[in-house]
Formats: C-alpha cells, structure tokens, sequence
C-alpha cells in the first residue's frame, strides 16, 4: 500500500469567486463543536438574491475546491459548493447578507447562519456538531461510483468525511473502444492526472489512518455500438490490477479477468438496457440501491425508461416520471426480485460526483470492519455484505447476534424463529423501520426515538421473525425530511437457509426478467456481434430455467 501524507497530492486551489470586490472579507473557521479543533468541510455561500458565492482557503497552505455541476434539463438541478480543508475560508463579498451553510458528511448536523458583511473584514468561527462516530464503532464508509479527480479526492474525502474511494480512472463510452485515461463527452473534469495509463497503479492510496483511494477501477459505459446511438448502460471493474483492453460487449471475458484479479463486479443502475443480462451472465457483486440518481439538490431522473416492475406501485409525479422515492423503491424491487432469484448481490452506493450535480458521498455504504481501516478487510465486508447503504440515517442491525451478509443454515424441517436487534440513530425523527423477507415487509415498527447527547436521535429494539422456508432478511429505515422527500438506510441481507432447500423465486419476477430480456434481444439483434447478442440469449435463458422453481 502506498502511503500519501496530508498534501502529498497536488490539490488545485480554485479562487474562483474569491477576486477583489468593492466590499469586506468574511473569513471564516470550521471546528467541531466539542474538541475546539479545525475540521474540513463543504462551504455554500449564497447572497440575498440567491446568487451562490464560492470561497477560498484559509491559508495559503490549505486548499479548497469549488464545485459547479447541473443537470441540464433541470435548471433547479444545481450543485454549487466548496470543499475546504481545515484551514478555513476566506471570501471577499459585497456588502449585504448572506447565508452560510456548512456540512460535513453525514456524522454532523448541518449549519446554517446568516451574515452581514460590511466594507471591513470579519471573523466568524462556525462549530459543527458531530452526532454520531461511526468509525468509533468500527464501520468505515465508501462509494463505488467516483468521477472526482485523483488530485482532488484528499480535500473532497476529508471534507465529506468519506473513508474509501473508487475513482474511475479507465472509462469508454463506446462498444468499439477500449477504456483509457481520455477525456469523454460526459467528463468534464478532465482526464487522470496520473498522466500514462501505467502510472496509474493498482495499489491502495492511504491518506490517513481513516482514508483509503482504490485508484485503478474501469467503468464500461455503453452509448454507441458501431459508431452509431445504441445504449446498453453501465458497469463498474472495482480495484484490479491490469489495465483492461477489452472491448465491450461481450462481457463474460471481461468478468472472468476482473474476478481472477480478485476485482468486484458493480451493476450501476438497475434501470440500463443491459443491466438484467449483466447480473445474470457477468456475475454481479455489487448493486447500487443508492445512485447517481439521487442528489442533495433536486431530483432530475424521474423519466422511466424501462417497464416497470408490474408487482409493485411506485410514488409518481406524471406518466412514465417517478418521484425520486418512487425512484428509490423501483431500484428496491428490482434488488429484492434479483435475490428472489438466488443471485448474491450485496448493496452498495455511488453518486457519480464529478459528472452530477451531487456531492462525493451523498450516498454511501458503510462497512463494519472494527478498527484500524483496513483495505483487505474492507473490500471483503463490502463484497459479503456486512454493511448498510444511506443517504442519512445509521442502522446497525443483527440477526441472532450475527452481522449483514452472514449464512444462517436450520434444520429442513424447522420454522425458526430469528431475533432481530436494531439500533436506529440520526439527525431526525426516521418515521418508520422495516423488516422485510423476500422482498415483502413482515413488520413495520414505529419508532419512538429518544434525543441523545449529541442531538441526534436513536431507537433500539428486537424484534422475533419466524422463518417457514429459506428465505433472505433485510431492514431498512425511512427519515422523512421538511421538505418532502425521504432519507433511507438500508442493510444487507442475512441468507436464512433451511436444510439444502433454496429460495424460491415469485414467478411475477421471474417473468419480468424473462420479458425483459426477451425484449433486449430483439432490440439488439442486427446491432449486436453474434457475441454480444448470445449473451442476451445466454441471460434469458437463465431466468427461464428460474420459472419453475
């Protein structure tokens, strides 16, 4: 592993709208509220008119990177904000008042001020509460999809206090082209900074006891086939060790490499094309039930598609446009169905931040490790599942004193009944939590937390579940938020296993799976190679054989 001190990558110090102004200057300095110390953080800076400001660091040895991203159908879908290190920021403004918002990743409560800035410099030193330590308790947060400049990540990573990385480094857009180091139409931030595509090495980058860079990851993202529009979607090569040249489709000789360099699989959306073949030929690890679909600021994915699950009715804003919780649980469905059908997917979570309007780590899934960080360690929780996703809440569960991703194995002829512990802590009241078998909610709790210490709130309980055949369990939480919208937790799955029965999957499912593949082979037919195409074949063929079951 190679070890990276504090500002051993060169970090751009972006000024951007830190020039000279008739006005003062607002410097500013970002603490924790308990241990008094610097800390980084996220900076938004917005006048009276509703102008948003960007702001400079602190010191002439720190850093900060402005960030400026929108989704272009959406005006209201505007990411402006800048990552500071714990140097604190400094801005020139126009005399006026301002609002100041600050946030730093998901274990502090955000905070707002306003400000009135005159003709003379000011000083305000703005603390941070910290409502829960999650590193404390042994999990380390990640996302899997990362479109952040290497350069940049020791600011971002610090400021959104986001443990580990993937940052795609290798990336095509095209079935006749292999993934480089090139700038593509979709990445505006510009190519790796590591120059050569060898320099890129496989090793982990450590910044710090508490953040880890995987820097070699490969996203094949399909647009066009033969020089012409044809999309089949996303995937995801997590931490291998060469440089792939392979053009895609086909798939099966790309996963088989990535798996024999002891790289992971991650599906991206559930809603491309060629998603449903993917898990079904390429042998998925990871599927993303937080993605780059989901934004701090306004939800712009609400257009479908794909056909919906027909099992399942989803929160809508108008014909074939969800709402984003209506988003959410179309990607939940799909998740709970794929496991139906017996495939090991574990969750994770990924923002696309560097191309979306969203900040790095918006999404994130923890993974329960214990202290220190460990790469090994942490790629293999990843991969089995110990870990939940969330967009805001923390949930820590266990199954009969077992964590997320584990194998529980009963007698054939048993009806075992589990006990489910679950602690619940966040920023504000969650509304309910779940525990679902297969897919369907068994039971609902509505929690009455209680204020903690810290000012977050937290609810613990345990519940008894009966299992009659081999089936999966999962929790999940819902924090609704003033403004509507709905923050979630969700964990991984415990496989209950009843003698050598295997699950059994709902034929509603199986036969959206069959429709959609059927549907995929017909579209690409006459488009695809005689490869490609069979690997649609090769997946259709596979969910055909689940019907019976």
């Amino acid at each position: 592993m190679r070890s990276i001190p504090a500002r051993g990558l060169a970090v751009a110090v972006l000024l951007v709208i830190s020039r000279q102004v008739d006005g003062g200057e607002l410097i500013g300095e970002v603490i924790d509220s308990v241990t008094r110390q610097p800390i980084p953080a996220r900076v938004y800076v917005e006048d009276a008119a509703g102008k948003a400001w960007f702001v400079a660091s602190g010191a002439g040895s720190g850093s900060a990177i402005a960030y400026q991203e929108q989704w272009v159908p959406m005006a209201g879908s505007v990411e402006r904000h800048t990552t500071i290190s714990a140097d604190g920021f400094r801005a020139e403004l126009r005399p006026g008042s301002y609002t100041i918002r600050i946030e730093r990743g998901k274990e502090y409560l955000p905070l707002t001020a306003e400000v009135t800035v005159g003709d003379q410099p000011q000083r305000q030193t703005f603390p941070l509460v910290r409502w829960i330590d999650m590193v404390g308790r042994g999990w380390y947060s990640g996302e899997t999809h990362v479109h952040r400049r290497l350069s940049e990540l020791p600011n971002v990573m610090r400021a959104e206090q986001l443990n580990v990385a993937f940052p795609v480094t290798f990336w095509t857009i095209a079935a006749d082209q292999p993934p480089d180091l090139k700038p593509s139409s979709l990445r505006s931030q510009g190519p790796s900074p590591f120059g050569p595509r060898e320099d890129v090495g496989s090793m982990p980058l450590r910044l710090d006891d508490e953040c880890l860079i995987f820097p070699r990851n490969t996203e094949y993202e399909i647009f066009s086939v033969n020089g012409r529009p044809h999309t089949l979607g996303a995937m995801f090569l997590l931490n291998h060790r060469s440089v792939f040249s392979q053009t895609a489709p086909p798939v099966a000789g790309i996963a088989r490499q990535a798996r024999d360099e002891g790289a992971l699989i991650d599906l991206d959306k559930h809603s491309w094309p060629w998603s449903m073949m993917l898990v079904a030929v390429a042998g998925v690890d990871l599927f993303e039930l937080s993605n780059n679909s989901v934004w701090r600021t306004q939800f712009g994915f609400g257009q479908v598609n794909q056909p919906l699950p027909p099992w399942a009715e989803f929160e809508s804003a108008g014909p074939q446009t969800l709402t984003e919780w209506g988003w959410l649980n179309y990607g939940f469905e799909v998740y709970y169905a794929l496991l139906n059908c017996g495939f090991r997917l574990a969750p994770t979570a990924g923002t696309a931040s560097g191309v979306h309007p969203v900040p790095l780590g918006y999404s994130r899934v923890y993974v329960k490790t214990g202290a220190p960080l460990d790469p090994d360690r942490w790629l293999r929780g990843l991969r089995d599942g110990n870990s939940f996703v969330t967009t805001g809440p923390m949930l820590m569960v266990q199954v009969d004193g077992q964590d997320a991703g584990r194998d529980l194995v009963f007698d054939a002829k048993a009806k075992p009944t589990v006990e489910v512990e679950i602690e619940s802590v966040s920023a504000s009241p969650v509304a309910a939590i779940e525990i679902l078998v297969n897919g369907e909610v068994v039971r609902t709790l509505n929690p009455r937390p209680e204020r903690t210490a810290e000012g977050a709130w937290s609810c613990k309980a345990t519940e008894s579940i009966t299992i009659d055949e081999t089936s999966w369990l999962a929790v999940r939480s819902i924090e609704p938020q003033p403004d509507g919208r709905r923050r979630f937790a969700h964990t991984a799955p415990w496989h209950l296993r009843l003698g050598d029965q295997p699950i059994r999957p709902r034929a509603e499912q199986v036969e959206y799976f069959i429709a959609l593949m059927e549907a995929e082979v017909q579209r690409n037919r006459g488009v695809l190679s005689p490869e490609g195409l069979a690997e649609f074949e090769q997946a259709l063929e596979v969910y055909r054989r689940l019907l019976p079951r």
